[in-house]
């Protein structure tokens, strides 16, 4: 993979996207992960405005400083990268504390997280007329749907949704970022239990990219019960969560009837 010419190609992708939008800039939610960390490097190559904002909610502790961390380090190395921290957790509890107590189960208030932070970055994009950068890989974002609707899938622009998660790693190695951030086992940050990518989906990464370019390809080639259990696992998620993954169905009304 030719790191340095992906990177260059997306920063005047970005560049070029902004220009045609008559914004200022980019605004992305840094969550002390990969993804949000190359992106956020990939915006500040642009040299335009780059807000980066912490949104802690109930967060772990070690998400917490790394995202922290990563601000700072995108600062010192860019001088259009501004940080901010909005501590959303009172306001996920009152949110929380108004909804009716039978529909406060884990998943709807894990996607309920993912939205208020949705709902935060617009307040900046608005504030500071800018562009919501999101963090998507190609795996997540058209693989097996692992994102929320309206949450951290509301964005304006995806830099990194046509890249797989192994290859946004050998971007950030590329890149220099911080090795905590390298070195840490994927998590989308939303269960106060701290759990991983992995142990939500049932597979790695690297396993469910092996998965879509197995289905993708069309390939026979006979497998292992490992395999087998990847393959389905990948299917599943892709047909729950393929309506994120489509335009929103449209009831189209016959001419004859207007």
């Amino acid at each position: 993979m030719k790191t340095e010419k992906i990177i260059d190609h997306i920063v005047q992708w970005l560049s070029a996207y902004l220009g045609k939008s008559c914004l200022t800039g980019f605004v992305i939610g840094v969550s002390g992960g990969i993804d949000s960390a190359v992106t956020s490097c990939l915006c500040a190559g642009t040299g335009k405005p780059v807000l980066a904002i912490n949104m802690p909610i109930y967060q772990a502790c070690d998400q917490v400083s790394r995202s922290l961390a990563h601000i700072e380090w995108l600062k010192k190395k860019f001088d259009n990268v501004k940080g901010s921290e909005v501590e959303l957790s009172p306001v996920f509890d009152q949110i929380k504390n108004s909804f009716p107590h039978y529909i406060q189960d884990g998943l709807t208030m894990a996607n309920t997280r993912s939205r208020l932070r949705m709902l935060t970055l617009y307040a900046f994009a608005s504030s500071h007329r800018m562009l919501v950068a999101g963090t998507g890989n190609k795996v997540e974002d058209f693989g097996v749907g692992f994102y929320t609707k309206y949450g951290d899938g509301g964005v304006d622009i995806s830099p990194i949704a046509d890249l797989m998660k192994t290859q946004i790693y050998a971007l950030g190695k590329e890149l220099g970022i911080i090795p905590e951030i390298l070195k840490a086992a994927p998590t989308d940050g939303l269960w106060e239990d701290n759990r991983t990518d992995e142990s939500q989906i049932g597979a790695s990464y690297a396993e469910l990219e092996w998965a879509m370019h197995y289905l993708d390809t069309g390939q026979k080639s006979p497998l292992n019960e490992r395999q087998k259990n990847i393959v389905s696992i990948y299917k599943k998620f892709h047909i729950a969560n393929r309506h994120k993954m489509e335009s929103i169905p449209v009831c189209r009304i016959p001419e004859g009837l207007k």
